[in-house]
């Protein structure tokens, strides 16, 4: 954690003005390496990736968690890993039924060391199922977080289950703005990160609606590429250029905290107590 910070320094004392906020530092909140990019893009060339595009921090779940463990080997100081119910490409619609997977996360919970449970898709009332159901207990058993890809019905009916779960919503649900809003003014322990959502920001600019929400709950966004395929590895770099734009056109103390500052606090703060 010292070693971050300190390389964050040197770049805030570096840099001013627009010059900072075109290297700002990024935590990318939503990165796979999934079995399907291994020969593609080695450990050590992912890393580099997420280097070179300036991610001082990565939120890494992988199908299968294989590929996490790979990447946290090779760079332990910019990985933070979590764990996906996935063993391979292909189960996000059957894991929900799938009983076998409850072994294999307690399993894996046994041998490694995590933030949080996901990224996994769920919605409505699958949330209900005794798959995801024991996936939430998990969790709080734990105390990891949940990362949930996710409408706000499924979402609510987790809450349900844990009401003091700390969840991570992918793609803010790909909700609009209004909808957003109003799920993060109900639960004081939801977070939602903007992988994908490209609506953000449209000709190049911040959308009003969206900015709005950002400066109401501006410690409570993350951003993130989410490399679901091994096509989606070659646009790590215009990612960060993409978001750095985008945040560009709030506060700066706003920015940092979307940028880097709110995952900084929220998983790499945990993960080290946990480890």
């Amino acid at each position: 954690m010292w070693r971050l910070f300190s390389a964050l320094s040197i770049i805030l004392f570096a840099t001013t003005g627009d010059t900072y906020r075109d290297a700002l530092p990024l935590f990318d909140a939503h990165i796979h390496y999934n079995h399907d990019v291994w020969k593609a893009v080695s450990p050590k060339e992912a890393i580099e990736r997420l280097r070179k595009a300036g991610v001082v921090r990565a939120l890494v779940s992988s199908s299968s968690d294989d590929g996490t463990q790979k990447l946290y080997a090779e760079a332990p100081d910019l990985i933070v890993p979590e764990l996906r119910p996935y063993r391979k490409n292909g189960e996000t619609a059957s894991w929900l039924r799938d009983e076998s997977i409850i072994a294999h996360v307690e399993q894996r919970l046994k041998q490694h060391k995590y933030v949080a449970l996901g990224e996994f898709h769920v919605s409505g009332a699958n949330a209900e199922l005794p798959v995801v159901r024991r996936i939430v207990q998990l969790a709080k058993q734990h105390g990891l977080m949940l990362h949930v890809h996710s409408d706000a019905d499924a979402l609510e009916r987790l809450f349900r289950q844990n009401p003091e779960a700390g969840i991570i919503w992918a793609h803010a649900g790909y909700e609009k703005p209004p909808a957003v809003r109003e799920m993060l003014r109900r639960y004081k322990n939801l977070w939602a990160e903007l992988s994908s959502r490209e609506d953000v920001a449209l000709n190049g600019r911040l959308v009003q609606e969206w900015r709005e929400v950002l400066l109401e709950f501006p410690d409570r966004f993350m951003v993130g590429t989410d490399t679901h395929s091994p096509e989606r590895w070659n646009l790590i770099d215009a990612s960060a250029t993409q978001t750095r734009r985008l945040l560009s056109e709030l506060p700066i103390e706003v920015a940092e905290g979307i940028a880097f500052k709110n995952g900084e606090k929220l998983l790499t703060a945990a993960f080290v107590h946990h480890r």
